[in-house]
């Protein structure tokens, strides 16, 4: 399951049972962090999601500002809440290609701004998945 972790938002996409393409699913409004993480943890059993893998957005230098600082701290409790396996993602410029492909589509103003956050999670989970980095245990579970 890949996460792009906002401050009024969590996109969230998940992969196919091979682990090749990644698809969104929905976005999720926050509204408490026990209505948020119930919520995922309905989409983790729905899915059979096996590890998560959250966006982390770093300055341009590689720095983490403050909002990649909110984002290890979801993922850290991620971990706790959820008990899988999390995985943090260098996500610079997913919201950025998310609009410039919704762009594309010719979407409504309207229209991006209910999809966005779910685009981004999809290309953050898409490239953690092209780029080799999960690496799965006997059973098929991310490490």
């Amino acid at each position: 399951m890949g996460l792009d972790f906002g401050e009024r938002t969590i996109g969230v996409a998940v992969s196919d049972p091979l682990g090749i393409t990644a698809q969104g699913v929905e976005v999720i409004r926050r509204r408490t962090p026990e209505a948020d993480f119930a919520r995922l943890a309905e989409l983790v059993r729905i899915y059979g999601v096996s590890g998560i893998v959250v966006g982390l957005p770093r300055n341009m230098n590689g720095t983490l500002g403050a909002r990649g600082e909110a984002a290890r701290a979801f993922a850290d409790e991620c971990r706790a809440r959820l008990q899988l396996p999390v995985r943090e993602w260098d996500e610079r410029l997913s919201t950025v290609a998310a609009e410039r492909s919704l762009l594309e589509a010719d979407m409504s103003r309207a229209g991006r701004k209910r999809v966005i956050d779910m685009i981004a999670a999809t290309i953050i989970l898409q490239n953690f998945i092209d780029s080799g980095a999960a690496s799965l245990d006997d059973q098929g579970k991310l490490r």
